[in-house]
């Protein structure tokens, strides 16, 4: 089976030495030593203000909302994964979806603003697939409106825009280190503000609102262990080459599938690509699911991200946004991993092709 990702382990003996270390200290939780300097590479890695090692993408979305006090509707995008929906629905905000882009999928900027009422209090957008929001026309709309910005970047770990980490722009950006994405730490997921004192507060949000014995606010469990923390420092220093073999097989595939009637997300200008996945766009719903039969039939696995369009949840109905809700019908995610072999992308293809025929 070639699933549409795999994720990466590093060498035994690395993972085993940090083990070693945990097995001497017997520190296994509750923001240890790992964490810490995790959380210090993570910084370093991103050049950011600040940055909170988490128990997964989804909590780190939560304790954005909750810290900013974010209340009523919050303007989002209908093509994310659930949990962009789901964490506004359980800190009792509505959302209020602004339909997408079709060249890049990211919320459209020029339809943000005409969803704007006085019970906006933020916007919250997804770097869909790792390619960046416009976050220079989304800040000038939050400015002007006095909004707070929230980017879900879960797969945004390793784009650079303009110069800088894609994860450093908005008010906090959050990110998950699931252990399906580029950078993974099993389960996890972080913070990244450059507002420090927003950062304190996150930190107390994380550990139920104490420090020792002294109590200071309220707070939820939103921690990870030293275990999760030593994956991560085994994993980091190889963002490099995970990027560089991500371009590598993206390329091929675009190389090979070029003549076919697909697709691909554009990338802003000034952008340098993580490579997170690889989607490809079918002009019908009906062809792509005939090609994703023909690959599950050789043991291909592929997904189709995102599907439903969240204006369509069964649990929540928003309004009608056409090129979102058309998307989500014809996109399908193909294998990317690291380790992925160019044989199998070859192989891949052609069974693509041979859907097409």
């Amino acid at each position: 089976m070639i699933n549409v990702t795999r994720s990466y382990l590093p060498p035994i003996e690395v993972y085993n030495a940090y083990l070693q270390k945990l097995w001497q200290s017997r520190w296994l939780t509750n923001n240890g030593v790992m964490v810490k300097e995790l959380e210090q590479e993570l910084k370093n890695y991103l050049q950011s203000g600040e940055t909170l090692f988490l128990g997964n993408g989804t909590i780190a979305l939560q304790l954005a909302i909750k810290a900013l006090e974010l209340k009523g509707e919050i303007i989002t995008t209908p093509f994310s994964y659930v949990a962009t929906t789901t964490c506004l629905l359980w800190e009792n905000c509505i959302p209020v979806y602004a339909d997408i882009k079709e060249a890049d999928y990211n919320i459209d900027p020029a339809k943000i603003e005409e969803l704007i009422t006085d019970k906006t209090s933020a916007i919250l957008a997804t770097h869909v697939y790792g390619n960046p929001c416009d976050v220079i026309a989304i800040k000038k709309i939050a400015d002007k409106h006095k909004l707070k910005v929230i980017y879900d970047g879960a797969h945004a770990f390793g784009t650079i825009y303009q110069n800088k980490q894609l994860l450093t722009y908005g008010d906090v950006a959050t990110c998950s280190f699931h252990a399906t994405k580029i950078f993974h730490t099993i389960e996890g997921g972080a913070l990244i503000t450059n507002d420090k004192k927003l950062a304190e507060k996150l930190s107390l949000y994380r550990s139920f609102g104490h420090i020792g014995d002294e109590y200071f606010s309220i707070g939820i469990n939103g921690k990870n262990s030293e275990f999760h923390a030593a994956m991560g420092l085994a994993l980091l220093p190889m963002m490099p080459k995970f990027i560089e073999r991500r371009k590598a097989i993206t390329e091929l595939y675009d190389s090979i599938l070029l003549d076919l009637p697909l697709t691909r997300p554009v990338s802003l200008p000034d952008t340098k690509y993580n490579y997170s996945y690889y989607p490809v766009a079918f002009k019908t719903e009906e062809q792509l699911l005939k090609t994703k039969l023909l690959l599950e039939r050789n043991n291909i696995n592929t997904r189709r991200y995102f599907y439903p369009s969240l204006n369509n949840l069964p649990y929540f109905k928003g309004e009608a946004c056409p090129v979102s809700e058309s998307a989500s019908l014809r996109m399908l995610a193909l294998p990317i991993y690291f380790e992925l072999e160019d044989a199998a992308i070859k192989m891949i293809c052609e069974i693509i092709k041979e859907s097409f025929a």
